[in-house]
């Protein structure tokens, strides 16, 4: 089994995020990978007003997904699974999608569809520059409060500009239509609420509950790899 996880927004370095969980899944004789994103800058163009965006996003991950024959899981985070709903779609290799804190969108829906009324406070929008981040500051305590420290400040590290555009960016399908789909529910995520995630949840096959904050994969990495390798 090959194992292709799709990171969040405003991070680049995907390989970097999935490492812990990789190597517990490499134990198992699991191999996997991490394509890049083009709106977070991970490419040949900036991310701005005239950057890369969903469409660049969806290419990418779809052009991995095709590489080679071994059934695959997808697996995707946060806004990750905005890109993989339409990336995933007729690639015969794919049997089945993991969400992590993540969305199963409708064709039509954007990241916004999902957003609270109010920004969040962890967030710094550019509307003249075009893109967004996380505020560094705010990073630690929101999204990585239950990984080691020095997970916590690598992870800090790796943080980036997005394009903007893709809060707004409809998907055009929906994999998890005819894929079967489980979700992790990570009970103690500052980022992304709990009760956002288990209504989010309701799309998918199976939920599981985890008690992680928003990056299950870098606190609890085993416990990730043990759900993704039932799969095989």
């Amino acid at each position: 089994m090959r194992v292709v996880f799709v990171h969040g927004a405003c991070v680049r370095d995907g390989p970097w995020w999935w490492h812990r969980a990789a190597a517990a899944l490499r134990r198992r004789g699991h191999a996997s990978v991490s394509p890049a994103l083009p709106s977070c800058g991970e490419g040949d163009r900036p991310a701005g007003p005239e950057g890369p965006g969903l469409t660049e996003d969806v290419a990418a991950v779809r052009a991995v997904l095709r590489e080679g024959d071994a059934p695959t899981v997808v697996v995707a985070h946060s806004y990750g699974g905005i890109v993989v709903a339409e990336a995933a779609v007729g690639v015969d290799v794919v049997r089945h999608l993991v969400l992590a804190s993540s969305y199963l969108p409708e064709p039509g829906e954007t990241l916004s569809t999902f957003g609270a009324a109010a920004p969040p406070p962890y967030l710094d929008f550019d509307l003249d520059g075009g893109t967004f981040g996380v505020r560094p500051e705010l990073f630690a305590e929101t999204f990585a409060q239950d990984c080691p420290p020095d997970i916590a400040r690598d992870a800090a590290a790796r943080l980036v500009r997005q394009t903007l555009a893709v809060t707004q960016q409809p998907v055009q399908a929906a994999a998890w239509h005819d894929l079967p789909a489980t979700y992790l529910v990570c009970t103690e995520d500052r980022g992304t609420p709990v009760a956002a995630q288990r209504a989010f949840s309701r799309r998918a096959d199976r939920v599981i509950e985890v008690r992680t904050g928003h990056h299950p994969f870098l606190s609890e990495p085993q416990t990730v790899a043990d759900i993704i390798a039932t799969l095989a």
